[in-house]
């Protein structure tokens, strides 16, 4: 299936867009977090890219751009979170999105969220295996790539 990742800011385009590309896989981006979480809800995407680098934590919890009303939203609509590898990859500050990651995991782990990396070009036994370290279930990580 084909994939396209849309990152339209305008809600009202990027429904047109949505319904244009109706059939096909449709994974939207934002650094947003109120434009994922009405996308998540409003529209017919199969997965939200959610960027972990660039964000500003908070004083006691880590923003990571994932929320337990996210997951609740992503899980019963049957959408999946994806993540950009070579965000980590390319990232000047490696601790910080491996810290945000594992937050998104144990998210995913909790409500049984399906997640997705995106642009890994490394061996798929490497990525489930970084997966399974960081915390992922097994049975979340048969469906990683």
């Amino acid at each position: 299936m084909e994939q396209i990742i849309l990152t339209e800011k305008n809600f009202s385009r990027l429904k047109e867009l949505v319904r244009k590309n109706k059939g096909k896989e449709i994974i939207f981006s934002s650094s947003d977090d109120e434009l994922n979480r009405k996308v998540m809800e409003k529209l017919d995407v199969s997965g939200v890219l959610i960027s972990l680098e660039g964000r500003k934590d908070y004083m006691k919890q880590r923003n990571s751009g994932f929320n337990q009303v996210m997951a609740k939203v992503v899980k019963k609509k049957g959408i999946f979170v994806a993540f950009d590898f070579n965000e980590l990859v390319n990232s000047k500050e490696k601790s910080r999105v491996i810290a945000r990651l594992k937050q998104n995991i144990f998210l995913c782990n909790k409500y049984g969220v399906g997640l997705k990396v995106i642009n890994y070009g490394r061996d798929v036994y490497d990525l489930k295996s970084l997966f399974l370290v960081l915390g992922l279930k097994t049975s979340l990580v048969k469906g990683i790539c």
